[in-house]
């Protein structure tokens, strides 16, 4: 295999590193730049100040300073981050970007923007092929693409009006070490919703279900209890138990000791990762049966997917069917880095035969071709 040169950017508007395990771009970001570096690659990240990724080179392109001046100092376990492709913090990241990728860059050259078009005047300023390499948001903008799922693939499809599929994009889920997270058989007794607190996620419908089967929930996340924007009031609720974000070990453990986790999702998950945090730590997953759990979610052997509220309720009564065993080999069979890297791998090699006779580029090496194969658990008793 040929050795690559990347240029990854990071977000402006956080530190990249694992401590901020309540972004999911962030963490996709650390664990990819880990994933090409187990390749031999050769990486380059620009980053704020604080960040923390395997690469050749970290590039700081902003500071903590900025961030402060551009958002305040305010409580990120409890609040929603904040950005805005207009606010000092990206418009001074993306300025510096350009001016050091200009710098490093060589021909055949790839660049990745896992922020989507909040970094499309970078792409535009610095001449790279460009990849999107984790997409669960809308606002696309490169040639080349890697969709979270095939459901989200599909969907942007759609908001473009294109009815004709492209060769050099890819569906590649998101990916998880499974060693940050510990496998534990003995659950409490207690549900566990554990994400942004909005009405769309389905906080309310979590409680109500919780309630319903005499269950104590457990909340994690960023938000309020109470917040009429988001038609919620559940502060006053006793079976309830909140805590704002938590850090890694703290999250691994809350996923690992409850008997099940909730995500009753209403809009179109692009790839609703706690669900594969969850069955990584051995813990089912109860979720709605759209956007990407049709994919991530194996229906009575992983957790349940539901509809309505009876079918929830039920889901929760009978969780006890799900093996614990089940959900953590088939997340680590096919969402770990180890595998998932084995696809970015096989996709960054086909990408660069563009630089060669691309589409009709012959491989007379190939002995297999499993890059998209799926791995399912030996059905546990």
């Amino acid at each position: 295999m040929k050795q690559l040169r990347f240029h990854l950017l990071g977000l402006a508007h956080l530190a990249t590193n694992k401590t901020n395990s309540a972004c999911a771009y962030t963490q996709k970001v650390v664990k990819l730049a880990k994933m090409l570096k187990s390749y031999g690659h050769t990486v380059y990240f620009y980053g704020v100040e604080g960040s923390k990724v395997n690469c050749d080179e970290m590039v700081q392109v902003s500071t903590e300073e900025v961030l402060l001046r551009t958002y305040g100092n305010y409580d990120k376990s409890r609040e929603f981050f904040k950005h805005d492709p207009r606010d000092l913090a990206q418009q001074t990241f993306n300025r510096n970007a350009i001016e050091a990728i200009l710098e490093r860059k060589q021909e055949q050259d790839i660049l990745l923007c896992p922020m989507g078009n909040y970094q499309q005047p970078i792409a535009q300023a610095v001449g790279l092929l460009t990849v999107e390499p984790g997409i669960g948001y809308t606002g696309v903008f490169a040639a080349h693409r890697v969709f979270e799922s095939y459901a989200w693939m599909h969907y942007i499809y759609g908001l473009l009006n294109q009815d004709d599929g492209v060769w050099y994009d890819a569906v590649i889920p998101n990916y998880y070490d499974p060693a940050d997270f510990i496998y534990q058989r003995e659950k409490q007794d207690y549900l566990l919703y554990l994400g942004r607190i909005i009405w769309r996620k389905g906080v309310q419908v979590a409680s109500d279900v919780a309630k319903a089967t005499g269950n104590k929930l457990v909340v994690v996340g960023q938000g309020s209890l109470d917040n009429p924007r988001e038609r919620l009031a559940l502060g006053a609720e006793k079976h309830i138990e909140y805590h704002p974000a938590v850090g890694p070990e703290e999250r691994s453990r809350l996923l690992g000791g409850a008997k099940a986790v909730l995500m009753p999702t209403f809009y179109l998950e692009p790839f609703g990762g706690v669900n594969v945090e969850a069955q990584l730590c051995g813990t089912p997953v109860i979720t709605s049966d759209w956007g990407a759990f049709p994919e991530t979610v194996l229906h009575g052997v992983t957790g349940f997917r539901c509809r309505t509220f009876e079918e929830f309720c039920w889901a929760v009564k009978n969780i006890y069917r799900i093996k614990p065993e089940n959900c953590r080999v088939w997340a680590e069979k096919n969402y770990s880095l180890e595998r998932v890297g084995r696809m970015y791998e096989t996709y960054f090699q086909r990408l660069h035969h563009l630089f060669d006779q691309g589409w009709y580029q012959p491989n007379e090496e190939r002995q297999e071709l499993e890059w998209l194969n799926r791995y399912y658990p030996v059905m546990m008793p």
